[in-house]
């Protein structure tokens, strides 16, 4: 299927209201990862972090075109730095840092696949990225080879699965309401079905 690259003002919109929704889910996110943490231990973050990369996969399952994954997390970061997040403005860092490696494997697909293989890898593409980015921060060179294994297999198992398996439940939710009519995943599973 031959895919206009370009944007229409309504997915522009769409992408717009996906990173704002998913910055506010995000913003709860960490109210429930702290709880957790308290009660499981630092390697919970890991186990959690798939969920923070979910909208990145949301909307590039809708509108299918080159930078929609890497707009939608860069946005829901903004968005969580303009309603307060203690992290500030590195946290659109960690956004550009995350989209990056979602949009990664869309790109690998040639913006062609979004099957929920292709979204659970960029789930873990997402974590890839991100694993690298902290280790940098916050110097993970220095923690336990043991620690460092767990954490990085909890974290793409993580994006696999509440990142991209996630995505996928909430993108054929919406599609079965009828709200995404007309859209890229419309016109695809249209066609696929005549």
């Amino acid at each position: 299927m031959s895919v206009s690259r370009g944007w229409t003002l309504r997915e522009t919109f769409i992408v717009t209201v996906i990173g704002a929704v998913f910055a506010v889910l995000y913003l709860g996110w960490v109210q429930a990862w702290l709880i957790a943490q308290a009660a499981f231990g630092p390697l919970t973050m890991d186990v959690v972090m798939g969920f923070w990369f979910v909208a990145s996969m949301v909307a590039a399952a809708i509108i299918r075109k080159p930078g929609a994954a890497f707009a939608a997390e860069v946005l829901a970061a903004a968005v969580q730095v303009l309603l307060g997040s203690p992290a500030g403005l590195l946290l659109v860092v960690s956004g550009i840092v995350q989209g990056a490696g979602a949009e990664a494997v869309f790109a690998a697909t040639r913006w062609r696949n979004y099957s929920l293989p292709v979204l659970m890898a960029a789930g873990v593409g997402a974590a890839i990225f991100s694993y690298i980015y902290t280790w940098i921060r916050f110097d993970y060179g220095a923690l336990q080879p043991t620690l460092l294994v767990a954490m990085f297999v909890l974290r793409t198992l993580s994006g696999a699965l509440l990142g991209g398996w996630l995505a996928h439940i909430i993108v054929q939710a919406l599609y079965k309401t009828g709200a995404l009519a007309g859209l890229a995943i419309d016109v695809e599973k249209r066609s696929a079905a005549a």
